[in-house]
């Protein structure tokens, strides 16, 4: 549960870290978006060039924030930043950073692995990625209101449970479709991991806006 909280700025001491942890909440956002491309044009076109173009992107994406992950880390222990809130700071980045390495890792999987995904199931593939998308955005705009407005975590953190549980909703039809179709067991079986896979990000959202309650709640006290 939240407490209502006046606004209030983490970042009272310094502009870089303030800076630095926009930019890296910029890389989460805009990898979840070029997820939901990546599975659209694999669905419509297959492995082709946009596919390959737009899973380099994704990989860049996870790099650079693995540098600045590493940045704010070593910025908050050497200047001795927040000591209060350190070691949830640095959670809630790390756990942020995890979103994003697992949106690489599904781009990965379709790639070496090219998942035959028969037409009739594509739109509500379609539908759990832009669940898990918008359930990542809205994660990523609760985390950025921890930082600087703890008013308007809550609101965005209960969009997150909303779209986790379409997700939920989307992945446990499309499994129940799937596993009720006249295609080899095989097949199934192979669908279902990438379900799941996609799946799984939005639960991870949902988690990290459990921490952020707690977190807000420690910063109240």
């Amino acid at each position: 549960m939240f407490l209502n909280s006046r606004p209030m700025s983490l970042f009272y001491r310094t502009k870089i870290l303030e800076n630095k942890i926009d930019l890296f909440h910029d890389l989460v956002a805009e990898a979840a978006l070029t997820f939901k491309k990546i599975i659209s044009v694999y669905l419509e076109s297959g492995n082709n060039e946009d596919f390959d173009r737009l899973n380099h992107q994704l990989k860049r994406l996870e790099k650079e924030a693995d540098k600045i992950r590493r940045e704010v880390e070593t910025r908050l222990y050497e200047q001795n930043l927040i000591p209060d809130l350190r070691a949830d700071v640095l959670m809630l980045v790390e756990n942020l950073d995890s979103l994003l390495n697992t949106f690489d890792e599904n781009g990965y999987r379709f790639y070496i692995e090219r998942p035959d995904i028969p037409k009739e199931y594509h739109p509500r593939f379609k539908d759990l990625v832009s669940a898990v998308a918008e359930c990542v955005e809205s994660a990523t705009l609760a985390s950025r209101a921890f930082f600087r407005d703890f008013s308007a975590v809550r609101d965005h953190s209960h969009k997150v449970m909303f779209y986790e549980t379409e997700a939920d909703k989307v992945a446990a039809k499309l499994k129940m479709d799937i596993f009720n179709s006249d295609l080899p067991l095989a097949n199934k079986v192979h669908i279902r991991y990438f379900v799941d896979s996609i799946d799984i990000i939005a639960d991870k959202a949902e988690d990290i806006v459990d921490q952020l309650a707690i977190y807000v709640i420690k910063r109240d006290i």
